[in-house]
């Protein structure tokens, strides 16, 4: 893209320009969509990470500086949300496995361990103490999302529904039901936060609400 453009689009973002902002979605969307698709494999996740940079960028243009390409700085933020994005699905599949394991014992009418009733992980490999505490970390999590959220968490990212599905399943429309669902995985995120930067052994487990 020509740097002037760019420094008149930029100028225009900061100056809360609407025509900005339509211009950024048309100058930029068809790109962060393609990047988006070689990691996300999906298209419907790559238009949702698409949407999430739009909204990123317009919203933290105050935050850029001009040290790089306009591009570049946009094209960052895709790699970001993206890989954020793959995380938050990763999470949602281990809460399903999480899911179908509790079920699993209480079918057979095993005691179910709860968050209030830890396990004794003192004898455990560290990746398996790490891997023991986010399994009951993403139940709670999960469990304890406002139903309004949790539905579509769980219909789309742990049935696996597509949002059309979803949406007919849960009578919503189907941007009703990406709002509450990325509103949902957001919420997901923060309550696990503490496991992407690495979960001391012997730190307690976090308290949700």
């Amino acid at each position: 893209m020509d740097r002037t453009e760019d420094r008149r689009l930029v100028a225009g973002l900061q100056a809360g320009d609407q025509a900005a902002v339509r211009e950024l979605a048309v100058r930029y969307g068809p790109r962060i969509q393609q990047l988006a698709m070689r990691h996300m494999k999906n298209r419907e996740d790559a238009e949702e990470v698409t949407q999430d940079v739009l909204l990123k960028v317009h919203r933290k243009i105050d935050a850029f500086r001009g040290d790089a390409a306009l591009s570049s700085w946009i094209y960052r933020i895709t790699f970001n949300t993206a890989m954020s994005r793959l995380r938050q699905n990763r999470a949602a599949r281990a809460a399903a496995q999480e899911r179908d394991r509790v079920e699993a014992l209480l079918e057979t009418g095993e005691q179910v361990r709860t968050l209030a009733e830890p396990a004794d992980w003192s004898r455990m490999p560290d990746e398996h103490v790490m891997r023991a505490q986010l399994r009951e970390a993403l139940a709670a999590a999960v469990a304890e999302l406002p139903e309004i959220y949790r539905a579509p968490v769980v219909l789309r990212d742990i049935e696996g529904l597509t949002t059309e599905e979803a949406s007919s399943r849960l009578k919503v429309k189907d941007q009703t039901l990406k709002s509450r669902l990325h509103r949902g995985r957001l919420m997901l995120r923060e309550k696990l936060d503490v496991f992407r930067s690495g979960l001391g052994l012997h730190r307690p487990t976090p308290a949700y609400s």
